[in-house]
């Protein structure tokens, strides 16, 4: 392992939030100088999902957002800790954002609407005897049982009609046909969020996006102990080197705006890997046009993914993951307004509190559609009179109720007018066209670390015999952990740096809620209340 920190020089491909992560544990915990460290990303922003931006005059978008939680994120906040907030340097991100939600808890009273648009009694979970013994079995069944089984073929139809999996598969952004191993270590996960997953109490929001409030600050920190990005930059190959069962990186192949070049990599230096990305080749659409599906691999993060895994077994299998947009792919979008009334009216309808966050399912949709009502500002400079709403749909392909196309097929204000009628809010259809930009992003891999997979599909993040090399992000395997999180990808980066390095310093270990009675027992009288 490396033990000379301020000697080395690490390179981190791809900017997302595991590599700015891996970063700021090299410079805090491994004490390597910023300016040895460099950050080679292909789009002009860091950040990777965790984005965010606009302007009042033209749209805001975001293309999602993830769910924060207290017991369940404790690498995140680890992380956090350390970075001060842009407006207060004594201020970490961490305490902002528990400051922001102590003074705005998410309580969601409208979590699901009915195709009446009446507000369900989300509390009654419906689950019955049979469901409850199902998930039990999925429970106590080992990974290497259950293998690539999808949910659906663990789970009778009765349960894909209830209340709770309406709610928990628009909370996490589950589909019938995912993983099933997945959906067993997200139960084992938030275990915690049975008796609140009809009001989300357990969330935890930044107060911007989380592009201002989190990759903001990581990136000012960064730069100010001399991290170097390159932007404009896609790493399409990595050379290694085998001797007596060693592994080594010793050359990184880059396309700098359409020139090649090669860095060589010295023993002390380091490259981090970042595998494959969810939000790769996203593309938009606004108020009168449909985004593109785009299914040609144009992102540089899946290529380089699938030109390393034909070089070790054991790098992972891509085509588990990326080979099936219609199963993977789904849309988002955010709306823009210039009057208050649709708020005004959201808030009257289901009973929120303003700025409470709370996301609203319409579980009869054939959308199923969900909305977020973000707390104003949602953007840093968001002027008092605009006003944002973020929202998606996982169902793509299925004709809507009052457009009669699928949602991939539809505009931005085509949408819109989905979204109101799902509402029941027609009288508003004038006023709300008339004032509101809509921005549309599909997103053909966005749930592909979700796909049913094997024990070997995933390669770990330190690779057998490697010293110099980490791989990052959301397709690597970290036991027990799981994927789809802010927490996943810092987890990741915390594993690779204290590993390279032989830090010995702990890894917060992954919250198990089942070593917790109180906690079992909550989520055991919520089950069969």
């Amino acid at each position: 392992m490396i033990n000379s920190g301020r000697q080395a020089k690490a390179y981190m491909v791809g900017g997302g939030i595991a590599a700015l992560a891996a970063a700021a544990f090299l410079i805090r915990d491994g004490e390597v100088p910023g300016e040895n460290i460099h950050i080679l990303e292909q789009l002009p922003l860091a950040g990777g999902s965790l984005d965010g931006q606009g302007s009042p005059e033209a749209a805001y978008v975001t293309r999602g957002g993830r769910m924060l939680e207290d017991e369940a994120y404790t690498c995140l906040w680890n992380l956090l800790e350390t970075i001060p907030t842009l407006d207060d340097p004594e201020v970490s991100v961490r305490q902002e954002i528990t400051d922001f939600n102590v003074a705005w808890p998410t309580d969601a009273r409208a979590r699901l609407i009915d195709r009446d648009h009446h507000i369900v009694d989300a509390a009654r979970l419906g689950l019955d005897a049979h469901d409850r013994l199902e998930l039990t079995r999925l429970l106590v069944m080992p990974e290497s049982v259950i293998g690539a089984r999808r949910i659906d073929e663990l789970f009778s139809e009765h349960f894909f009609s209830t209340n709770f999996w309406a709610m928990w598969r628009t909370t996490f952004a589950f589909q019938n046909w995912h993983s099933a191993i997945e959906l067993k270590r997200y139960l084992l996960r938030f275990l915690q969020e049975f008796p609140r997953i009809h009001t989300l109490a357990g969330v935890r929001r930044t107060r911007l996006n989380q592009y201002d409030s989190i990759v903001r600050p990581l990136t000012a920190w960064l730069l100010e102990h001399g991290v170097r990005f390159e932007h404009g930059v896609t790493v399409t190959d990595v050379d290694f080197v085998e001797q007596q069962g060693i592994r080594r990186a010793r050359r990184l192949h880059l396309d700098r705006e359409g020139r090649h070049e090669e860095v060589e990599l010295a023993d002390l230096d380091l490259a981090f890997i970042t595998l494959g990305s969810m939000t790769a080749d996203a593309a938009y659409g606004d108020d009168h046009t449909a985004p593109e599906v785009i299914r040609d691999k144009r992102d540089g993060s899946w290529t380089l993914w699938e030109t390393l895994a034909r070089k070790a077994p054991d790098f992972g299998r891509p085509a588990v993951f990326n080979g099936s947009i219609p199963e993977a792919a789904w849309e988002s979008f955010t709306l823009t307004m210039r009057s208050p009334a649709l708020l005004k009216r959201i808030e009257e309808f289901s009973g929120n509190a303003p700025g409470t966050g709370a996301l609203m399912t319409f579980k009869d949709s054939p959308w199923l559609m969900s909305i977020v009502v973000p707390r104003p500002p949602h953007f840093d400079g968001q002027p008092d009179d605009v006003f944002t709403l973020w929202g998606y749909g996982l169902f793509i392909d299925v004709p809507g109720e009052h457009t009669g196309k699928t949602m991939a097929e539809c505009t931005g204000r085509e949408i819109l007018t989905e979204l109101l009628g799902q509402l029941g809010f027609e009288d508003l259809t004038d006023d709300v066209l008339a004032t509101t930009t809509v921005t549309t992003v599909m997103m053909p891999y966005i749930t592909s670390q979700f796909a049913p997979r094997t024990v070997h599909d995933r390669p770990r993040v330190i690779p057998h015999g490697a010293r110099n090399f980490a791989l990052l992000g959301q397709y690597v395997e970290i036991p027990e952990d799981v994927v789809f999180t802010v927490e996943y990808s810092v987890r990741g980066a915390m594993h690779a740096v204290y590993q390279l390095f032989g830090l010995d310093l702990p890894v917060p270990p992954v919250h198990h809620a089942l070593t917790e009675p109180a906690t079992v027992l909550r989520a055991l009288r919520t089950a069969f209340a």
